[in-house]
């Protein structure tokens, strides 16, 4: 069965960029939530025993696990595309993927911004790594990149624009709150996954 991951750092460590209460709230009870949720519904099915992405790239799940197990391997890049000690310029080869594909740090910094504050109501943002390319797409709900009928590519870099990521500090400033996000990204994490993703 999945298990609720520890955060790799306190609750109150992204402040001011993103406050303690917020983080405690969405991990403990909502990540949380979907961790529960997520092993009920594959109790006892052909699912049962699986790796989480094996799980997101079955094809036909039923809603339960789709928007539980989605849920699940969301927020565990989510919480880890960011830290205390994140932000600024990219590192690495990811600095270079991204000039490659996107022209410039600013012009990626436009596009993420975009899929994330032009998403309708609930979902996610995405940087993923297709075909040797950087791509940038939005999901709704708990959707993922590795799902039948999204966006393809390997996921390296989310964003969580559901309500409930932002609404405590932000309420409906969804754009403060992308803007706030840059400053925590993990460019460590980014290019390592990059890099295992080629």
């Amino acid at each position: 069965s999945f298990e609720l991951p520890k955060l790799p750092y306190e609750y109150n460590a992204l402040e001011p960029h993103i406050d303690a209460r917020t983080m405690e709230i969405h991990h403990s009870k909502h990540h949380n939530g979907y961790t529960t949720n997520l092993n009920n519904a594959i109790a006892g099915t052909n699912l049962e025993g699986k790796s989480i992405k094996e799980i997101c790239s079955t094809k036909e799940l039923t809603a339960a696990v789709r928007n539980n197990g989605g849920g699940y391997f969301n927020h565990n890049l989510f919480w880890t595309s960011m830290s205390p000690d994140g932000g600024g310029n990219p590192i690495g080869e990811i600095n270079d993927a991204i000039n490659n594909s996107f022209g410039s740090f600013d012009n990626f910094k436009s596009e993420f911004s975009k899929a994330a504050s032009t998403r309708f109501g609930s979902g996610w943002a995405w940087l993923c790594v297709e075909n040797d390319r950087l791509t940038i797409c939005s999901t709704a709900n708990q959707d993922n990149p590795l799902m039948d009928g999204q966006c393809g590519g390997t996921p390296i870099l989310c964003l969580d624009v559901w309500e409930h990521a932002y609404y405590l500090n932000y309420q409906n400033r969804r754009p403060d709150y992308i803007t706030a996000f840059f400053n925590v990204i993990n460019w460590n994490e980014v290019n390592n996954r990059y890099n295992a993703a080629l």
